[in-house]
């Protein structure tokens, strides 16, 4: 069992910057998936970005790929979401997640994910 606790979110003007932390506890961090989710008023939660850490490979959605950068400090059990460039459509409660087997072709897929943190607010304003 895994908990995630996010912190970090807040209220930017467009153009800004944020970086939303994700702190784990539990079982060894290093061994899962990380994501990030993000979810808006009215509408489903979706991906943002997924990274598996024991290849390297991260993937990003469109809509935030090259502004959003995901990463992580070991000794901290802290995954990051660096989010630069910000827009009034990145407003939403973004959500950590972490999965015990991503599979390549499903990381965007929420059910991939077993864990998940309560979610912190990111309001930006135009």
């Amino acid at each position: 069992q895994v908990q995630l606790v996010e912190s970090g979110g807040g209220l930017v003007q467009v153009g800004g910057s944020l970086r939303l932390s994700c702190v784990a506890s539990g079982r060894t961090f290093s061994s899962y998936a990380m994501g990030w989710f993000r979810q808006a008023p009215g509408t489903e939660r979706e991906f943002v970005v997924a990274k598996r850490w024991d290849i390297g490979i991260s993937y990003y959605a469109d809509s935030v790929k090259g502004r959003f950068t995901i990463s992580r400090d070991n000794a901290k059990n802290t995954v990051y979401l660096q989010m630069n460039s910000l827009k009034p459509e990145d407003t939403a409660v973004y959500y950590c997640a972490a999965s015990d087997d991503l599979h390549d072709g499903n990381y965007y897929r929420s059910s991939e994910y077993d864990y998940w943190g309560q979610g912190t607010q990111v309001t930006v304003s135009s």
